[in-house]
């Protein structure tokens, strides 16, 4: 099929580089398709898709109510959310740092004011985790994303039971901006999207209530025990029983091709399950 055109992308920072990617393969398969993306955070996937200036909505959380609502009173039914990868939230700290792994109740009284998952009092050094000598006096230095990331809301819901962010958190606007700055920083402490890596880091396991720790990994994730796992979606306005427009079609039909796919554990996600991929095909209306 000879398509020509051009495609707008605005939403989550954490797809930027999956985006950019599928983006590329599209417009070698498809040279007469332009694929303008901007990634300045979830939040504004939302507000793109109802002012009709993009196509796609990548979004590294659910939309909210608020915005399903938003988008409804606009054009009479919701939008159409569509898993393309699965990612999960990882915590890092300082590759110097001896700790190696925590719990959510230690996460949630570092990154809280509210301590909402029952820790009793706030973590500000680095001796009330455990570690030993000069660390026990360190103090510890937050790092975060801002309030325009899914990123954040993802960590707020899930990983500080709803609460909260600690006023203390340095919230920059992008992942990677996070782990060069937990990098750069040896007492620092950030959360992330799997698919950030930099040197100088490393990533803690995540330890439950009976001591067993999960490490974000593919085979943990795959079987479900990593705590901290989400999908990573792409929205798109696709009115009931009609079919999406040609180029965002193609586009999807890319994403979610096993070719798509394999470039998304080349990114260092995970890609969707054969049946998790089938359900998504059909939403679009690819098969």
């Amino acid at each position: 099929m000879l398509l020509s055109g051009t495609l707008t992308s605005t939403g989550s920072d954490t797809l930027s580089a999956l985006m950019s990617g599928w983006a590329a393969a599209f417009s070698r398969h498809y040279p007469g398709v332009g694929v303008q993306l901007q990634a300045t955070g979830s939040a504004a996937a939302a507000a793109a898709l109802v002012a009709g200036t993009a196509e796609l909505g990548p979004m590294s959380r659910p939309m909210s109510e608020p915005e399903i609502e938003g988008f409804r009173r606009r054009y009479g039914y919701p939008p159409l959310a569509l898993p393309v990868a699965q990612d999960a939230l990882v915590v890092m700290v300082n590759q110097a740092n001896p700790l190696q792994a925590i719990s959510q109740r230690q996460l949630d009284a570092i990154f809280s004011v509210t301590r909402q998952c029952g820790q009793a009092a706030p973590i500000r050094y680095w001796g009330t985790l455990g570690l030993p000598g000069e660390w026990r006096s360190l103090a510890l230095l937050r790092y975060g994303r801002n309030t325009a990331s899914g990123t954040q809301g993802f960590f707020r819901h899930r990983v500080l039971c709803g609460g909260d962010m600690q006023p203390t958190v340095n919230e920059l606007p992008g992942s990677a901006a996070v782990a060069r700055a937990v990098a750069a920083s040896v007492n620092a402490i950030g959360y992330t999207s799997m698919g950030f890596h930099a040197s100088g880091v490393k990533w803690l396991a995540i330890s439950d209530a009976a001591g067993h720790t999960y490490s974000a990994d593919a085979q943990t994730l795959r079987r479900g025990d990593y705590p901290f796992t989400r999908p990573l979606y792409i929205y798109v306005n696709k009115p009931p029983g009609k079919p999406l427009d040609p180029l965002t079609l193609a586009f999807l039909a890319r994403v979610l091709s096993p070719e798509g796919q394999e470039q998304v554990g080349q990114a260092g996600y995970i890609p969707l399950t054969p049946s998790q991929r089938l359900a998504a095909q059909r939403a679009a209306g690819l098969l």
